[in-house]
């Protein structure tokens, strides 16, 4: 009898044990759907976390500094995983960025010069439907005076400026401004163009598109070194509007040191642009407020384009501080006095963001501001914090994007989603990257399928092009490509 009330007890016991095991598994759990919540409501990123916390526990004594450090340290690797190195061969032969194939047509070489002094006297005589071509070699130009384009062309006689071949010419820049085009209708093709000042603050335009500069067209230049490698802006009342920038590589060779604008595309109170097909990267602010963007619209314009681009926030320059943000319409706004209507009341209106690749960004890889009836479509988000829509003015149709991260509608934005596949902000504190693990190994820019595609249920209701270029199967894979390695392929056949 004795032996059976112990063992009574101790089932109790048991009992009571298990019931107490099973309550605190419960709190874990439903600490963790709380704390799942918070973080996603909060939409506060570990690679954001992360340096406030470094710098909230600086300064304190070493234990503390310690901690912090760790902390940070821990986060970022939870976000961001283990750096690793990109890989030339993994980009090369895509039909983005500069190709060695010349763009234009190269039949004619029109007028040929062979000095600094004759190109900037081509430019002050050229006239409708010229061609000057820059004899290969490398030509410098320095002072105060830019490279005045300021003599208009013509719808069906545009001024050309370009290279017979792409990399035999090399412009170097130690002046502010760089080509400073006024007048519609100029192409800049084939160019290799440099920023070589002393002082990144004396580098800021390779490009100054302004007032009455419509029609003007970049395509297949490599430039390098500037603050804003391409600068467009309104006049006294008239606009640089329907331009062209397409297959340029936009770059740096290492972070830039100033307080002023960082950003290879700066556009501002424009409309009917179309940025397609450009490789942008390592566009690091390292002074003033350390942000900087891979391009931006901005000022009130309407109609811009953004289209089959790569943008790799932190391509080689790695782990630096400052905030990276891809691709923007709004940017980080812009005074009334600059806006197109004198009131910004939207920062953009009906632009379109499709079939971009935009990588390794600290912060936010689409950033809507004050943009209005935006088109986001078939874009692929990696290692970045996602797609933010901020504020009322902004408003917002994704549909088909392949997003690292989550779409969050911020200070009222408005958010219609459509068809697209994110992860959620809290995966990230956990280490979970279930959109990123799609891929090979994107850090190193091996951006093919770890296995089978993750295909939409339906296809697109009109046709549209991926990444490089190419008609999209259906249904098509979710974000800006079915299939990264057919974009090499697809060159390699052309080339052939």
């Amino acid at each position: 009898m004795k032996q059976a009330q112990q063992g009574g007890r101790h089932a109790r016991r048991r009992g009571r044990t298990r019931r107490r095991l099973a309550l605190a598994a419960a709190l874990l759990v439903a600490g963790g759907v709380i704390a799942a919540i918070a973080i996603d409501s909060a939409g506060i990123a570990p690679r954001q976390l992360a340096p406030y916390i470094e710098k909230r526990t600086s300064g304190h004594n070493a234990a503390i500094v310690a901690a912090g450090q760790f902390t940070a340290g821990t986060l970022q690797r939870l976000d961001r995983g283990t750096p690793a190195a990109p890989e030339d061969r993994q980009l090369s032969g895509l039909a983005l960025g500069a190709q060695a194939r010349a763009a234009g047509d190269a039949s004619h070489a029109g007028t040929v010069v062979a000095s600094a002094d004759a190109l900037r006297a081509a430019l002050a005589r050229a006239s409708q439907g010229e061609i000057i071509t820059i004899a290969p070699g490398t030509y410098r130009f320095s002072g105060s005076a830019g490279l005045n384009a300021d003599r208009p062309g013509a719808p069906d006689a545009p001024i050309v400026v370009r290279a017979a071949r792409p990399g035999s010419v090399r412009l170097e820049f130690d002046m502010l401004e760089g080509f400073r085009v006024s007048a519609p209708h100029w192409r800049f093709e084939n160019l290799d163009i440099r920023g070589v000042c002393g002082r990144d603050d004396d580098c800021e335009h390779a490009f100054h598109v302004y007032g009455a500069a419509s029609h003007f067209v970049a395509r297949n230049n490599t430039i390098s070194d500037f603050n804003a490698h391409f600068k467009i802006n309104a006049l006294r009342g008239r606009y640089p509007d329907a331009g062209l920038i397409e297959s340029n590589t936009l770059d740096a060779s290492r972070p830039r040191r100033t307080a002023n604008p960082v950003t290879p595309i700066d556009l501002v109170a424009a409309s009917g642009w179309t940025v397609r097909a450009n490789v942008i990267s390592d566009f690091i602010k390292e002074g003033g407020n350390g942000v900087s963007y891979g391009a931006f619209a901005k000022g009130g314009g309407s109609g811009n384009v953004f289209e089959r681009n790569l943008v790799w926030c932190e391509r080689r320059l790695r782990g630096l501080p400052g905030q990276r943000i891809g691709l923007s319409f709004g940017g980080g706004g812009t005074g009334k006095a600059l806006c197109r209507d004198g009131r910004c009341i939207t920062e953009q209106d009906g632009g379109i963001l499709r079939a971009n690749l935009v990588v390794g960004c600290s912060d936010a890889g689409v950033y809507l501001n004050s943009a209005a009836n935006t088109r986001v479509e078939d874009n692929t988000l990696i290692d970045t914090t996602g797609i933010d829509v901020r504020f009322p003015t902004s408003s917002a149709r994704l549909d088909g994007n392949l997003v690292d991260g989550p779409i969050r509608s911020r200070d009222g934005g408005l958010v219609h989603e459509g068809d697209n596949r994110t992860s959620a902000a809290w995966q990230a504190f956990a280490g979970l990257h279930p959109v990123r693990s799609l891929f090979v190994a994107p850090g190193r820019g091996d951006f093919r399928w770890s296995g089978e595609a993750p295909l939409r249920a339906h296809g697109r209701a009109e046709p549209a092009l991926d990444l490089c270029g190419g008609r999209r199967q259906q249904p098509p894979a979710y974000g800006a490509f079915d299939s990264f390695g057919a974009c090499r392929s697809r060159m390699e056949a052309a080339a052939r």
